[in-house]
């Protein structure tokens, strides 16, 4: 059982002053000592081909991609082909093992290590307590022993201290963080391996989750909804952030549960938390400063008086309150007055050239695609408009898909995905199906839809930082 030792533990406080700013003082509010990896992601022995795993080491300034060993059969390998060949054997994730070499002698990013930081690579063999054990000593048997570990902590956790759900009181020996003490309850086997590998909480595991984040968390394009595998919540990817639902009407109301991805609760935690979600679609909120509103999409319409609150034929029951915090991510759009006929907008066809504008705000937005029947205003009647009343209306460009919709046209092979306002072209299947998207949710579109957007950045296969 392995324990990190002193100068492996030296060395990964100076790297981590380095790529964690104020490591010392600040620690990532996002980690969780409670649940650092999925199970299923130290398991995913196929998540690497050899080449990626090559192209990976080959990209960063560390002297590994340039190292190789020597087995007993007398096999030449590279450092690459041993994690392959270690990670497939003994079915590890390769990633988890280019972060442990990483975290333990910091075999990626040093251009000029020691001949000890490959013999000890991934510090198996290595206690707290004193020196290495000669017999575990070389960069291969360092791989295949700690990739055995692993393995053994998953198959046979009741073999171990420190178990999925048991909690355990770490101290903090070396003054890195404030809190002399902490209690920690793994949620899972993996995290329980991860403190049976390295019983420290900021020392080890906090740098082995800040390097995985930094070198593997996917990035989703805004307006992904997620989910983590096995969990009920929903969150939506806005900003940078992740906010979530706190209600099932917030999600429903105004999006298709059909576009959620199921990702890794790690790739979740590489998110900041932003404001939560709770409105559903039209609903009526008041704010701290007792303005009542009216919520459509990402926008907020003051009612202007009551008698307004009356006409429209609301009931004052149905108001909900709201944080200025709640009321911060929607847009101030036009007030709503006694001349509104439609305030949460309707679908009119004009009789002379049957074409659909979607009416709200005073203004008339033309629908140049049949496919926003059928999507975006499902379930919403096409009503005839009384004479002369579409005139009343000022036009204004076309309605759009929102963030999160994957899109292609009637005349091209290419996928998008709105983002920001914008398409932006997905290079690869690979670079599709490593965000979770399903081939069954793209729209197929007329060309002049996809024209309404200007082309943003294109997402490309993840080959990690």
């Amino acid at each position: 059982m392995k324990k990190i030792a002193i100068s492996a533990l030296i060395t990964i406080l100076i790297i981590s002053s380095l790529i964690f700013p104020a490591f010392a003082q600040e620690i990532n509010p996002n980690f969780n000592p409670n649940y650092i990896i999925s199970d299923s992601e130290i398991l995913d022995y196929d998540s690497m081909t050899l080449e990626e795993i090559k192209t990976f080491i080959n990209n960063k300034e560390g002297a590994l991609k340039n190292y190789t060993v020597i087995t007993e059969d007398g096999r030449t390998l590279s450092a690459a082909e041993v994690i392959y060949d270690r990670a497939v054997a003994n079915k590890v994730n390769p990633k988890f093992l280019l972060i442990l070499i990483q975290k333990e002698q910091s075999l990626l990013t040093d251009a000029s290590p020691k001949q000890s930081q490959y013999d000890w690579a991934a510090g198996y063999g290595c206690p707290d307590t004193g020196g290495c054990n000669e017999r575990w000593r070389g960069f291969y048997k360092q791989i295949n022993s700690a990739s055995l570990q692993f393995r053994s902590y998953l198959d046979e956790p009741q073999l171990y201290k420190y178990k999925a759900g048991g909690t355990y009181t770490f101290t903090n020996p070396y003054g890195t963080i404030s809190t002399a003490e902490m209690s920690v309850t793994p949620a899972n086997q993996a995290t329980a391996a991860l403190y049976n590998y390295t019983p420290h909480v900021y020392n080890g595991n906090y740098n082995f989750w800040n390097l995985w984040n930094r070198f593997f968390s996917r990035l989703f394009p805004d307006g992904s909804l997620v989910q983590v595998e096995g969990e009920k919540g929903v969150w939506l990817i806005q900003n940078g952030q992740k906010r979530p639902f706190v209600s099932k009407g917030a999600l429903t109301s105004r999006y298709d549960v059909k576009r959620i991805l199921t990702i890794n609760k790690t790739d979740l935690d590489a998110y900041p938390t932003g404001a939560p979600l709770k409105f559903a679609q039209y609903s009526l909120v008041r704010s701290p400063a007792g303005n009542i509103y009216l919520l459509v999409d990402n926008s907020k319409r003051k009612i202007m008086s009551s008698a307004v609150f009356k006409k429209i034929g609301y009931n004052p029951e149905e108001v909900d309150d709201a944080s200025n915090e709640d009321l911060a991510s929607y847009l101030d759009s036009a007030p709503l007055t006694e001349n509104d006929t439609h305030p949460t907008g309707a679908l009119l066809r004009d009789p002379a050239s049957g074409g659909v504008y979607y009416v709200i705000n005073d203004t008339k937005a033309p629908l140049v695609d049949p496919a926003f029947l059928k999507t975006k205003f499902k379930g919403l009647k096409v009503i005839k408009p009384a004479k002369g009343e579409l005139d009343k209306y000022a036009k204004i460009e076309p309605v759009k898909f929102e963030d999160g919709y994957l899109l292609k046209s009637t005349s091209s092979l290419g996928v998008y995905v709105i983002s920001n306002g914008q398409k932006r072209p997905i290079v690869s299947s690979k670079a599709f199906e490593q965000l979770g998207y399903k081939w069954e949710n793209i729209l197929t579109v007329k060309p002049q839809t996809l024209a309404l957007y200007d082309e943003g950045e294109a997402i490309v296969e993840q080959n990690f930082k």
